[in-house]
This record gives structure tokens, sequence and C-alpha cells, in this order.
């Protein structure tokens, strides 16, 4: 179990002398700046509760999420799935449990917008874009910047942030399209555009959900290299039911079920695993 939360003016966490199983966990120990990483976990998650007029969403909820790392989280409607990354995001308070977001972070005591501004991105399974706009202006938009409306009316881009703009249209190919209204993108575009519009403010772990729902097999393709390429600058978790998918970019596979982890591992581990064919993937 973690340690008691440790004051904001420590430099190093306490934790007890047998450690923890997160030490080893991460692929650096390297994240973004000023996040304490320094048992190579971004994300922690330990015994989350969860439960809505009786019904219990989640149920004793451990998981570890290694910096840089690529994780797919996969299993049946109704696992717990979206209540956990609402516990992540702020949107929803656990019964009880810890959430952490590095080494000291407390997620269960900040609110929504300062887990998103502390560099943790989600992006839900339909496309949220401001159609009206173009793509270089939702992208601009998206950058974190004062949101006032006097800073807004005065905001003006600097270099800096206008090569980073630059360099995301690049990454998730819509150079070509900088100047196309948002609403005339493909579905799988608009998927890509909001993708850029997470990249354009650093986070440091990027919640994904159902990602390549109703996208062509070759936006699939694209979307596997996209991620395969941020992850290692960044940590991505990714919940998909395409298992073509899954296995082209996973590390490591969390498979969930009435709210806990049923089983973990690589997709070979879990697909061969008798509980995971019986409650998700059948025979």
């Amino acid at each position: 179990m973690r340690a008691t939360p440790i004051p904001e003016f420590m430099l190093e966490p306490v934790f007890d002398a047998a450690g923890s199983g997160r030490d080893a966990i991460g692929a650096s120990t390297v994240a973004g700046k000023g996040l304490n990483v320094r048992h190579g976990t971004i994300l922690t998650l330990e015994d989350i509760n969860v439960s809505f007029d009786g019904f219990k969403a989640l149920t004793n909820l451990t998981l570890y999420i290694g910096v840089g790392e690529l994780r797919c989280i996969i299993g049946p409607n109704g696992a717990g799935k979206t209540t956990m990354m609402d516990v992540i995001t702020g949107k929803t308070r656990p019964d009880n449990g810890v959430a952490y977001f590095g080494e000291t972070l407390d997620l269960t005591q900040m609110s929504e917008v300062e887990i998103a501004q502390s560099g943790i991105g989600r992006k839900f399974q339909k496309p949220t874009v401001f159609e009206a706009l173009s793509v270089f202006e939702n992208l601009e938009l998206a950058q974190k910047t004062n949101k006032s409306v006097w800073a807004s009316l005065r905001a003006k881009l600097t270099g800096e942030q206008q090569d980073r703009i630059d360099e995301v249209l690049q990454t998730i190919k819509l150079d070509a399209s900088r100047q196309r209204p948002a609403g005339l993108l493909s579905h799988g575009q608009k998927q890509f555009l909001e993708i850029g519009m997470l990249l354009v403010q650093d986070p440091q772990l990027l919640l994904l959900d159902e990602p390549v729902a109703g996208m062509t097999d070759a936006e699939t393709e694209f979307t596997a290299e996209l991620f395969k390429s941020l992850a290692r600058k960044h940590s991505l978790m990714v919940v998909e039911h395409d298992m073509g998918f899954v296995g082209s970019i996973a590390d490591h596979v969390t498979v969930l079920h009435q709210g806990s982890v049923l089983a973990e591992g690589s997709l070979e581990q879990v697909q061969n695993d008798e509980r995971v064919i019986e409650v998700y993937l059948g025979r």
C-alpha cells in the first residue's frame, strides 16, 4: 500500500521500507516538468471503490501505469472502464482508495481543471471539435494559455507556439488541411484533430476511449503508428474493443471485469486466460 500523502514542500516522498510493486514498472523515470516519477510510475490507483446508488462500479481496483508506457484496457461493457477514467480525471470521486499522478499529486483532492492542467489529457469516444473553426484554429484554441476574455482578445501566437502547432499538424497528418473547417473533415480526421488538440497541451498521460471506432482500415493503421510514436514521449492508456488494434500497439493489457482487474499481461497471455475467455473473448 502507498504511504501517507506527503506535504507539498517535501522534495522526495517517503515510502515503507519494503517498497512497492510499482518500482520497476516505468519505461523511464523522466516525465514532464515538475512531475515526480521517482519510481517510474506515472499513475497509481490502489483499492479504488466507486458505487452509484448501491451499484458497485469499481471494486478494490488497483492499477499502475509506467512512465512512457502504452497500456490497453479491455473488458466487457459495464466492466468499469469509463468510471475508472472518470476517477482519474476528477469527474467522479471514489468512495475510498488512492489515486496519484506521479508520486505526490493526489487526484482525489484536485478539481477536473487542476488535473487537466497538471498534465492528464482525455479523449472521449465521440470526437469533440469546433466544427465552424479551421483545423489550425482548433489547435490554437486548445493550447495551454490564459483563457480569460481579455487575454483571448489580445492573444497572439508566439513563434514557439506556431512551431508547436506546425509540428502537431505534421504528426496527425492534417498539415494540408490546416485551413479546412473542422466540420468538413472525415470521422477519422476529426479523431486525429482531437488527439492533436490534446498534444498541443503537452500532456504527460493520455486517456483515449475507443479511438479507432468508426475508422477505415487505413485510418486505424495510421492510428496504431501514431500511438506507437507517441509512447515513450507520453504515457498512454487506451480503452479499446478492437483486438486487432490492441495487438498492434499494446505494451501491456489489463482486463477489467465487474469493476476489478481480472487479468494483466501481454495480449497473448490474456487471450489464453480461461477467465478472460469466459467473460469477454469467447471461443
